[in-house]
């Protein structure tokens, strides 16, 4: 009798265990968020969705862009959340969004959402850039700090400017298109060329030399607001410079 109870309890077990494994559901999402910030997004969605497991796949904003474009025949994605709103006009141009108005969103500002009804995207927040500007470091090497993006031309920064790569990052890529726009197509490629002269590199993502700024790896780092004001924040000797000819904007969605 103990033996027959036993056995069935073990299946009363395997049961409950088989049903808890259907009943959990699995979301693939693509994103572009800071890494440091998902887990905390996760742990939120998750008090009001215990039964889903999110499993993320983050990267800068050119690559998730390209992985979504490549992967256009065989969707590996369940979500895009947190990519540049530029990069999601060009999936909605491919036919790559399923139309979704979220709760709530005939209150958003009608410029942040797509103006398709329903809309294939809506944006959640924005960012701007900035300079990061180490003021320890700067003070040690006596360099001036930058009150305008063509200040970064001056050869006393040579080898003193980091910014991400415009071929990965949202960031950069809205750099090289803000230059563009403020500039003029002749003497926005002409500024890049002379920038390009102080560039100590170019790094993979958009949030990266404004951390490596805050951590004294380089004076300048050309990055976003947000990720200056974070570095900040922590304790870090940096000044968040806004460029006198304006800044470009993009927003995450």
């Amino acid at each position: 009798m103990k033996a027959r109870t036993s056995f069935w309890s073990a299946v009363a077990a395997g049961i409950l265990l088989a049903s808890n494994a259907l009943s959990q559901t699995e979301l693939t999402v693509y994103t572009a968020v800071e890494a440091e910030d998902l887990k905390r997004y996760a742990e939120t969605f998750n008090k009001d969705h215990p039964e889903i497991t999110i499993n993320w796949v983050r990267d800068s904003t050119g690559i998730i862009t390209a992985k979504l474009l490549a992967e256009k025949n065989n969707p590996q994605a369940d979500v895009v959340w947190g990519l540049a709103a530029t990069s999601l006009l060009l999936l909605k141009t491919e036919g790559m969004l399923e139309p979704y108005a979220p709760k709530g969103v005939e209150a958003l500002d009608p410029k942040f959402v797509d103006k398709s009804s329903p809309p294939a995207w809506a944006g959640m927040d924005a960012w701007v850039a900035a300079i990061c500007f180490n003021t320890v470091e700067a003070g040690k090497l006596g360099l001036p700090a930058p009150t305008s993006w063509k200040d970064l031309t001056n050869p006393v920064y040579k080898g003193h400017v980091i910014m991400p790569n415009p071929n990965s990052s949202g960031t950069g890529f809205l750099d090289v298109s803000s230059w563009l726009q403020m500039f003029g197509e002749a003497d926005g490629w002409a500024y890049m060329d002379a920038l390009h002269e102080n560039i100590a590199r170019y790094t993979h993502s958009g949030s990266k030399p404004c951390k490596m700024a805050g951590a004294g790896e380089i004076p300048i780092g050309v990055s976003f607001a947000f990720r200056g004001a974070k570095e900040k924040a922590a304790g870090a000797p940096i000044d968040i410079i806004v460029p006198s000819e304006g800044v470009g904007w993009d927003m995450e969605a």
